[in-house]
């Protein structure tokens, strides 16, 4: 998000470049219609990482928070990664999928039947 300075000529020193996250990027993760988790959460992420391997190490366990979180199939999840749909290579990078720096991966699963609506 570009921010406007009020000072005339005003220069500041950009610090969440990618360089600055000792070999990890930032990769925006949100889970669609479920307002548990009401905006998108940043995770420091290796551009190396398998996405079969952030599924399972990473959102898993970050999803189990929620009480509809173990009952994801994920194998009929859908993705959209900045906007656009998004059908992840399970055993390719995160960078070989195209998830870089800054990208916002989005999450989506069916509505829930049931269970309390004001988790979803």
């Amino acid at each position: 998000m570009p921010v406007i300075a009020l000072a005339p000529g005003y220069q500041g020193e950009v610090r969440d470049r990618v360089e600055n996250f000792n070999g990890n990027q930032l990769v925006y993760f949100g889970w669609d219609r479920h307002m548990l988790f009401c905006s998108p959460t940043t995770l420091p992420l290796p551009p190396a990482m398998p996405f079969q391997t952030l599924v399972e190490q990473v959102l898993t366990p970050l999803l189990a928070a929620h009480p509809g979180g173990a009952a994801i199939d994920w194998a009929h999840a859908r993705w959209q990664l900045s906007d656009a749909p998004f059908v992840p290579d399970l055993q390719a990078s995160l960078a070989d999928n195209g998830i870089g720096h800054k990208s916002l991966l989005r999450l989506q699963t069916p509505e829930p039947s049931g269970g309390n609506p004001a988790y979803y």
